[in-house]
């Protein structure tokens, strides 16, 4: 697999680190600790995500004067584990191959900021790698653990099938993960640290009912209390969602008064300039349509363009402020942005339908601004046009949250209940291009449809 070169060595860390020092006066009335208090955190994301999704969760650190050069959020180059963890599988990596590739990383970020410990952030499957890396010698480079949505005793429990799955209390790696240590029987690694983040009964994969599974009635053996470990720090969140115990601002308020030892002086992100902007574009699976497969290795040979939209309709204001062929390193950046200004990412490749993502504005700089085109399937393309509207940071919960798609709310596909849909896709009749609109929770993104029988698709991002 290839890996990365820490952020901190490259040229666009230094400049992000040099905008972010844009917020510090914002800060500096509060009583911050010294960088000897303020470790190298590393966050390290779920099953089939990209680093991009913490980049709100560094922008709060950012905004309580955590230097940028000590916050690294990582990609794995094949996100998504095995259905059976002994068995290669193509697109899918191993738990071990996860819990190297961590290590690696790990080693890049203690070489590049001089530190001798890191603390690590969690989610989801990112927890395994962590939780993997210190079982397997890693334990005397880690300060502090916070594992945020973590389905430590699995999202289901079966002694008779499915052994070899990541994701089986009862299989291999969560029985050795969770064997009692020491008079106590704890199940964390002594010596560090250990926080972990749940919600009281809204989390997807910790449900005594195997509805989000596809197994509808049927028990999972597992309880809402699953993320927890005897011998951690166990925080229960009221409300939130499985992704949303790590990047909700109540969860950053956690887990920086773990890893910091006092509450954040805000749980704002701050303004500062400039924002420069970067990160990957990268590919889909073979035969993928939807996005379920992704890979975070570059997509070689796609363009990027950036054109700036007028908030009111979604239309392009002038012509593009950024263009880029991507590489091999998978870069569509640097570029400077308008911390006000809303945007359009154009993404054009051999294989996938051009792609259309709307942002709201970017308030801060970032280097993980990652990004894919999509597919469309026959289907898509007789209607007139597609949307898709994405929240990467959590799920569309009805009827918890407000969530508007093209005047419908909520949109269609989104059911009631436990939070568990992050995306909707609306197909409109209509093929004129036209204004369309997602609102979630008091953020509304603007955009504009485009043809689908012309191979093109429209998606409504949102940040929050």
């Amino acid at each position: 697999m290839p890996t990365t070169s820490p952020r901190s060595m490259s040229r666009r860390r230094i400049l992000l680190a040099a905008a972010a020092s844009g917020a510090a006066p914002l800060v500096a009335c509060a009583t911050l600790p010294g960088d000897a208090d303020m470790p190298p955190v590393v966050f390290v994301p779920g099953n089939g995500d990209t680093a991009g999704i913490w980049m709100t969760t560094i922008w709060r650190f950012e905004s309580n004067g955590w230097p940028s050069n000590r916050l690294h959020a990582i990609d794995m180059p094949y996100p998504l584990a095995r259905d059976d963890d002994s068995r290669e599988q193509p697109g899918r990596s191993s738990a071990a191959e996860n819990a190297a590739f961590l290590a690696a990383e790990v080693r890049k970020v203690l070489a590049a900021t001089g530190a001798r410990k890191v603390a690590l952030v969690g989610n989801s499957r990112g927890g395994y790698a962590i939780r993997n890396f210190i079982a397997e010698g890693g334990a005397a480079s880690v300060s502090d653990v916070v594992l945020c949505g973590v389905p430590n005793h699995g999202v289901f429990v079966n002694r008779e099938a499915a052994l070899g799955s990541e994701f089986n209390g009862a299989g291999a790696m969560l029985s050795r993960l969770n064997a009692p240590r020491g008079a106590e029987g704890n199940e964390v690694e002594p010596g560090i640290r250990w926080m972990t983040i749940r919600s009281d009964h809204e989390d997807k994969y910790a449900q005594p009912d195997g509805v989000w599974i596809g197994q509808r009635g049927k028990p999972t053996h597992v309880t809402y209390e699953g993320p927890a470990l005897r011998g951690a720090e166990n925080i229960v969140i009221a409300g939130v969602d499985h992704r949303e115990t790590a990047f909700s601002p109540k969860a950053f308020a956690e887990m920086y008064r773990f890893i910091a030892g006092r509450p954040p002086a805000t749980l704002d992100i701050v303004p500062a300039s400039p924002v420069i902007l970067d990160g990957i574009v990268s590919g889909l699976g073979l035969g993928n349509t939807q996005g379920n497969f992704a890979t975070n290795l570059p997509l070689v040979g796609a363009t990027l363009e950036v054109y700036a939209t007028n908030p009111d309709t979604g239309e392009r204001i002038g012509a593009p402020r950024h263009r880029r062929t991507i590489g091999s390193d998978g870069h569509w950046g640097p570029f400077t942005a308008d911390g006000t200004t809303r945007y359009e990412f154009q993404i054009a490749a051999p294989g996938y339908a051009t792609t259309h993502i709307y942002h709201s504005p970017f308030p801060r700089s970032s280097d993980i601004v990652n990004m894919h085109p999509d597919r469309m399937t026959e289907a898509d393309r007789m209607a007139g046009a597609l949307v898709i509207f994405n929240r990467s940071r959590g799920y569309f919960g009805v009827p918890r949250d407000h969530v508007v798609l093209d005047g419908k709310s909520p949109p269609e596909g989104i059911p009631t209940g436990v939070p568990g849909v992050s995306s909707a896709r609306e197909k409109i009749a209509d093929a004129a291009s036209r204004t369309v609109v997602g609102e979630f929770d008091g953020e509304r993104i603007v955009g504009h449809t485009w043809p689908a029988a012309q191979d093109q698709l429209t998606v409504l991002d949102l940040t929050g």
